[in-house]
Order: structure tokens, then C-alpha cells, then sequence
């Protein structure tokens, strides 16, 4: 199903549409994408020509319903329906707003937030998804004066399909909601133009070749899922075949089985997800006949990457033909369209390791490769180098005045890919959006990432969130530091399974740790064992007593939909008594482990 030879380049182009009409008029019958039912069966296939035809017909329906210039929210399983109908709006002037299909309450009002935000009361859906919303959640107040669609059943006749305007590089292409963890979401606004700056760099990083082929199970309404499942194979003309994340989640392998069968050259996924595939290959091991020579970019983006999980995976499925160079760590948001930078697929990932005492105090001090005590090194993995016009700063967050090399400051963002702001926020849009660095205030504005970073030799290290930062006795401990030490006490608890986090009594700052566990670990009193393993080794290897452990079982720590841990939420779920009672008040002030910072964006790193 790949192509022989790449469509005509794209890069002239300054939409999305106009690239998915020269892909039907050049290569009509070439697959586009493949949807893999259960991860493993091509269930469902899209031509460029069927995608361009059901695009249109989809665009013509919502122009005749009067939504041309307005927004409608997306709310699509994975699949190929979700393509088609990101595709339509984006033909037809519509700003889309993809979420989660909710299956719980808690969704159902991310659902409706959303929608309110975005101004719109239209939601474009699944029959199928359509009929459960109303029957789960029938006389729901969250689903009052919503309108749902089924976005199957917008058709025109094939004589009045989309032949409208184009949109223009300014245009708005999507309103991307971030999954920050606390506060109302944020739609970020995403231009054609952001669109193709993105893609363009992207694809200059980590080049697509005639006979390349992505292979994606991230969710596609997740920045991450939509740009490497959706945007980068239509964008370089080569086929995408895509998964459910459930089908993932349920069984890792699936994943690499479909990279194996397809020659899968490009893929992406949070750190997590290579942790799962090296649990899956020590317990059933390596799958028969599983062949990954053809991968070249394993893009792992997770907040942050772990060097133990980069070595454990590349040792896993070495004997299977993976390169080590393949895995290729990267950083961005969606207040950037997506990648910021990225390591480059012909070099090994850059393995810094540095005094942790130092890094606690905001400074770099590497280390020489002999040998040294664990709690005093941390194995820093670097997010590669920008691309294109893209620019990198590191910034005191307080002073806002640049940071030379090799010193901890917030990541700002310059460059075509930085989005049009917050939908409906100019305030907040403006401090984020259209900062300044003091004495270059006539030089252009930045995006303020609200990350902690540093660059070593041109190539940018991510710390980890400001707000996150955990502040004891005039020390910066940064809470996934503190996560891996505690998930590494016992063989009940896995990888992203804890959340760390401070809360203030009105006296001090206590630091509390939230873990999961096996449900069997659990039983005949395993919590009172775990919490004493994790306490040990929390204070051997960060030198930090934890004020209180709450042992949990699988499922409890929330997560966004890449896969992160919500640590913010946790918090907000522990001092409301989810995990039992708190042993602290609930007070409105979050410590702030910067002072003044301004506010920053929430979506993390690519």
C-alpha cells in the first residue's frame, strides 16, 4: 500500500485542503489511511480521491447550515470518520474543536466547557457515539441546548460539493484545547499557516522518503495523535495506518506488530508507551518474526523522557532490528502547533549526566562518564535542536532576561509556528502569547512555555513544569525525579503510576506522594509495605523525606489523553478527600516555586 514515489511537494501550499486536492489530482487511487480494527485487522481504507470527495460533501452541508466562519466540536473515536470531518471543516471554514468521547461525567463537562468556550453549539459526531451520549446521559444538564450530528450523514449531492474559497495562511485551521489539569481549557488557535510551518519542519527533521509509512495509535484529537497519525502523512504524500489507543493500551505489542507488517518508518508516543513494551517483551517476551529495521523515527515526547526508559527499550528490541539512533526524543505544546525541536534520526540520543545537587540550585555541572553514586547523578536526555525558523531562549522567569548555557530557566518559543493565542482570552493571550525579553523589547515576541530547561551545546534539556517544582529548604526538587525513585521500590508498582506533589498547611510545605499499585499487592496489608519501600527510596536517592504516602490501586492517578500524569489534579483530588482524608486543610493558594512568573501554557512537552 505505500507509494512508489512522493506526490508534488507541498510547501508552496497554505492549507491543509489544498494539499489533500493536489494529493487527489495527482495520486487519486493511492491509500492514504488505513484504520486497523483492534489494532491489527486494515478494517476501514480512504483514498486521496475518497477523502477529497467525502472532505467536500461534508464542507458543502456545513456551509449550507451556516457555520462558515464559526466552530463546531469534534467528537470522534479514532477512525477515519474523525479524518474526513477534520478535513470538511477545515474546507469549509469551520474551526473544529476535536475532544475526548466522554465516558464519564467528568468528560461530559470537559465536553460542555469546551463547547462554551468555543461558542459554538454544535457537536459534530458518530451515530453510534451520538446514540450513548443520549442514552447514558439522558436529561444530562451538560448536553442541554447542544446540538449533536451525526457528521456521516452531512452529505451534498456530488454536483454541489465543496468548491468554495480556499482558506488563506491566517485563516483559523483548528481550536486545539489544551489537557492542562486545573482551570477551564484553553483553546488554543491554530492557523493554516501555523499548520504548514509545523509540518514543513517536521518533516525536515525526520524526512519522509517515497517509501516511508507512519503507523499511529495516539488519539487523534490529541496534538500529537493529529499531527504524526493525520497531518505529517498527508503532508508528504505516504500512507498512515492508525489504531485505537484502547488497542494499544490492551495489548502493547499490537503496536509494533502493525510497525513490523506495514514497514512502518515513523511513529510517536510518550515515554510510557516504550515502558509498556519493555514490561510486555520481560513477561511474554520479544513477539515472533517482530522486525523493526524499518523504523527510523520513534518520536518519544513525554514530560519528560527517561534515559532508563530510552536504554530499557533499545536493549529489549535490539534483536528485533531496532537502531538506537531510531529513538528520537522531542519537545513541544500546542501553543506551537506541536514540535519545538527534536533529535535528529541519524544520531544517537544525547545522554548528559549531571550533579543532581547542582541542578537543585538551577545550574549545570556535568559529570565524566566514570562511574558515580546514583543518588547523585541525573541522566539528562536531550530534545534535540530546533528546525526552520523556529527559536529557542532560555529565560529567568522573574527578571525576564536571557540565561547563557548550562543554567535552568523557563523555555520560551519564537518563530511561524507559534500559534494566534488562547480563543477569547486577549489578556491571557497577551502575556503568554507576546512576551518580551528586557532590553530586546523592540526584537519581537515569544511564547512563554511555563517549562523549566536548559541548553548545552546547542541542544535543549527539559526540567520540567515551574508550577510543578517542588521547593524544600531552598532546594528545587522536580516532582518526576522524585516519581521514578518511588516507582522504582517495587515490582507492584510501574512506570508513570505516581504523582508528586507539595501542599501548604498554613505552617509548611509537605511533600505528598500518590502511587499506584497492583490490586494483589494490595491485599493482606501490602499498602503499609509499599508506603515504607517508597519512603526509603524517595529518601535514598533524592535525599528527601516524603510527609505522606497514599498507596492507591491501578487507575486512580489521573491522566491526560497522551498519557501524563495530572499532578495538579491529583492534588485537587487529594485535598478533596478522594483518597481518603487529607492530612492537610484545603487552602486556595498553590505554592508558586517561582516568584511572579507570568502565566504560562499548560499542554507540556510533544
Amino acid at each position: 500500500m505505500t507509494a512508489t514515489a512522493l506526490a508534488p511537494p507541498a510547501t508552496s501550499l497554505p492549507s491543509l485542503p489544498e494539499v489533500l486536492g493536489l494529493r487527489s489530482r495527482t495520486r487519486p487511487d493511492d491509500v492514504a489511511y488505513v484504520f486497523l480494527r483492534n489494532g491489527e485487522t486494515p478494517d476501514q481504507t480512504l483514498t486521496y480521491r475518497q477523502l477529497d470527495e467525502a472532505a467536500r460533501s461534508r464542507a458543502a452541508a456545513l456551509d449550507a447550515a451556516g457555520l462558515r466562519g464559526g466552530a463546531a466540536v469534534l467528537l470522534h473515536p479514532s477512525g477515519l470518520e474523525f479524518v474526513s470531518t477534520l478535513l470538511a471543516c477545515m474546507y469549509a471554514g469551520v474551526a473544529g474543536a476535536p475532544v475526548q468521547v466522554p465516558s464519564r461525567r467528568r468528560g461530559l463537562e470537559r465536553l460542555r466547557r469546551i463547547a462554551d468556550d468555543a461558542g459554538t453549539a454544535t457537536v459534530l459526531t458518530t451515530a453510534a457515539v451520538k446514540q450513548d451520549l443520549e442514552e447514558r446521559f439522558s436529561g444530562a444538564p451538560e448536553l442541554a441546548g447542544l446540538t449533536l450530528l451525526d457528521s456521516a450523514s452531512l452529505t451534498a449531492p456530488p454536483d454541489t460539493a465543496w468548491s468554495g474559497p480556499t482558506a488563506g495562511p491566517d485563516d483559523i485551521a483548528l481550536l486545539q484545547y489544551t489537557s492542562g489539569s486545573t482551570g477551564d481549557p484553553k483553546g488554543v488557535r491554530v492557523t493554516h499557516a501555523n499548520f504548514r510551518s509545523n509540518v514543513a519542519e517536521t518533516d525536515r527533521l525526520w524526512p519522509c522518503r517515497p517509501d516511508s509509512a507512519v503507523v499511529n495509535w495516539l488519539p487523534l484529537f490529541h496534538d500529537m495523535g493529529m499531527l504524526f497519525g493525520i497531518v505529517l502523512p498527508l503532508w508528504a504524500g505516504i500512507p498512515a495506518y492508525l489504531m485505537a489507543p484502547d488497542a494499544f493500551i490492551r495489548r502493547p505489542a499490537r503496536w509494533l506488530e502493525a510497525i513490523s507488517r506495514f514497514r512502518g518508518s515513523h511513529t510517536a508516543a510518550p515515554s510510557f508507551a516504550y515502558d509498556l513494551c519493555v514490561r510486555a517483551a520481560a513477561e511474554g517476551g520479544v513477539p515472533d518474526g517482530l522486525d523493526l529495521s524499518s523504523l527510523r523515527v520513534a518520536a518519544n515526547g513525554a514530560e519528560p523522557v527517561r534515559w532508563s526508559t530510552v536504554r530499557a527499550f533499545t536493549e529489549a528490541y535490539a534483536a528485533a532490528g531496532f537502531r538506537s539512533r531510531a529513538m528520537c526524543p522531542g519537545y513541544g505544546l500546542a501553543e506551537n502547533t506541536l514540535k519545538v525541536t527534536g533529535s535528529r534520526e541519524d544520531q544517537e540520543p544525547t545522554v548528559l549526566r549531571v550533579f543532581a545537587e547542582a541542578l537543585r540550585e538551577g545550574r549545570v555541572e556535568p559529570l565524566p562518564a566514570e562511574p558515580a553514586p546514583t543518588d547523585h547523578v541525573v541522566h539528562a536526555i536531550g530534545c534535540g535542536t530546533t528546525s526552520g525558523a523556529t527559536s529557542v531562549r532560555v529565560v529567568d522567569p522573574v527578571s525576564l532576561t536571557g540565561l547563557p548555557d548550562d543554567v535552568v530557566g523557563e523555555i520560551w518559543v519564537n518563530g511561524p509556528c507559534v500559534a494566534d493565542g488562547y480563543h477569547g482570552r486577549a489578556e491571557e493571550s497577551l502575556l503568554v502569547f507576546g512576551a518580551r525579553l528586557t532590553g530586546e523589547e523592540g526584537r519581537g515576541t515569544w511564547l512563554r512555555t511555563g517549562d523549566l530547561g536548559f541548553l548545552h551545546a546547542g541542544e535543549l534539556f527539559v526540567a520540567g513544569r515551574i508550577k510543578d517544582v517542588i521547593i524544600r529548604k531552598g532546594r528545587n526538587f522536580y516532582p518526576q525525579d522524585i516519581e521514578v525513585s518511588a516507582e522504582s521500590a517495587d515490582p507492584a508498582l510501574h512506570p508513570n503510576c505516581a504523582a508528586a506533589f507539595s501542599v501548604d498547611d498554613g505552617v509548611t510545605e509537605r511533600l505528598v506522594l500518590v502511587v499506584e499499585a497492583d490490586g494483589r499487592a494490595l491485599r493482606d496489608g501490602g499498602s503499609d509495605r509499599l508506603r515504607e519501600r517508597i519512603g526509603d527510596a524517595v529518601l535514598d536517592r533524592q535525599r528527601l523525606a516524603a510527609d505522606e504516602i497514599v498507596v492507591v490501586r491501578r487507575g486512580s492517578v489521573p491522566k491526560t489523553s497522551s498519557g501524563k500524569v495530572q499532578r495538579r489534579l491529583t492534588r485537587q483530588r487529594y485535598l478533596a478527600g478522594e483518597y481518603g482524608t487529607p492530612a492537610v486543610p484545603d487552602r486556595d493558594s498553590v505554592p508558586v516555586p517561582v516568584p511572579a512568573p507570568a502565566p504560562a501554557s499548560t499542554s507540556g512537552t510533544l
